[in-house]
């Protein structure tokens, strides 16, 4: 067919008139120069084409799109937009065309984590299909993972150390990476991206003792002749068996411990404060004393549940977020300082269905590979 009756087709496809001996003859006309270039792109692209060439001409009325035949629908829609033959599969030199890039997306974190044996060996969790034992550290104690790739800790009460010493394990998340471990008292960990803790592999002695660097949320095991104690920095954090969560990254100025359900103790330097269920403890070196305040805690433990949540969260925080989540750096360009954010969304998002939300607030971003860059 000559560009002429190609044209002819596309009208009537745009007129809604296309007969399926027509609609043969342009499919076939598809395929055969979609074959035949060398800018091959899917559906989707053509789509995404199709969207930005609309959004930059001058169009009366809509295009209609069939989505019961995406591919060769969109390419003629895009034809009949530029109204000049054929657009996207050849030119008059036979030369295919540039069609306008889409930048590309910045896909989500997701479960990611590293286990560091106590003989140094690392295992890479999210490389391994999930299967029952994947470790041992000695006869004492066997480390598996269940079908929903989570962690656990058995202990083999006939192989028991005698001498009451405990090898340490340290669960590792990187860059948009979280990951989930239950130890050998039973007790769940819940750890957010670029985060880390250490723990032994079985808790002898009077006390459970855990180091904790980044954020996680824990489920504490109950035992009331041993307490669990999770160490981060200078803080401790002492309960017999609760819910609570510790916000303790190393490139944030305060460190926060939320209460979920029962009490915990929350010591440092000289200080000591008893939380309640509903409040939030910061400490900072900024601060004379242990400031506690009342928090939404689901805000608090959005990310352990797969969202995003900011309740009257300042942007730097928010971005510090997205930092951990999506391996992305942030730059800013004049005084973001008095912007502040409520609401949300989830975190399997692309970065760029997560900035729209955040643009809500009159704050406007620009992607740059892998920069995301802030304009008041």
């Amino acid at each position: 067919m000559n560009e002429k009756e190609i044209l002819a087709l596309l009208k009537k496809y745009q007129e809604d008139t296309l007969s399926n001996a027509d609609k043969e003859k342009l499919d076939a006309w598809y395929l055969h120069k979609a074959a035949n270039s060398k800018l091959q792109l899917n559906e989707y692209e053509l789509e995404d084409s199709y969207e930005y060439l609309k959004a930059k001409l001058p169009l009366k009325q809509e295009t209609k799109v069939i989505r019961i035949w995406p591919r060769v629908a969109v390419a003629a829609s895009i034809a009949l937009l530029l109204g000049t033959g054929i657009f996207y599969f050849t030119n008059p030199e036979d030369k295919p065309i540039q069609v306008a890039e889409k930048p590309q997306d910045v896909a989500p974190g997701g479960n990611r984590g590293i286990l560091t044996l106590s003989n140094g060996k690392q295992i890479v969790l999210s490389d391994i299909s999930a299967k029952d034992t994947i470790a041992k550290e000695g006869e004492e104690v066997t480390i598996k993972m269940n079908a929903n790739g989570v962690v656990t800790y058995i202990i083999n009460p006939d192989a028991a150390s005698k001498e009451n010493k405990n090898s340490f394990n340290t669960l590792s998340t990187p860059t948009g990476g979280q990951y989930n471990i239950v130890l050998a008292d039973g007790t769940k960990v819940y750890l957010n991206a670029v985060s880390s803790i250490k723990y032994p592999t079985q808790f002898n002695g009077d006390k459970r003792i855990v180091e904790l660097e980044g954020e996680a949320y824990f489920e504490v095991a109950k035992n009331k002749s041993k307490p669990f104690i999770v160490k981060s920095g200078e803080q401790s954090i002492e309960v017999l068996g609760t819910h609570f969560n510790v916000h303790a990254y190393t490139d944030e100025s305060v460190v926060k411990t939320t209460l979920l359900e029962g009490s915990v103790a929350v010591s440092y330097k000289n200080q000591k404060s008893i939380l309640k269920p509903g409040q939030q403890s910061n400490v900072s070196d900024k601060y004379n004393n242990i400031k506690i305040r009342e928090v939404d805690t689901e805000a608090t433990i959005a990310w352990k549940n797969g969202r995003f949540k900011f309740d009257n969260a300042d942007l730097k925080t928010v971005m510090r977020q997205l930092e951990r989540w999506y391996g992305v750096k942030v730059e800013y360009q004049g005084d973001v300082s008095d912007v502040r954010f409520n609401g949300g969304t989830f975190m399997n998002k692309n970065l760029s269905e997560v900035l729209k939300v955040l643009e809500l607030s009159n704050i406007k971003f620009k992607v740059e590979g892998k920069t995301i860059i802030v304009y008041p």
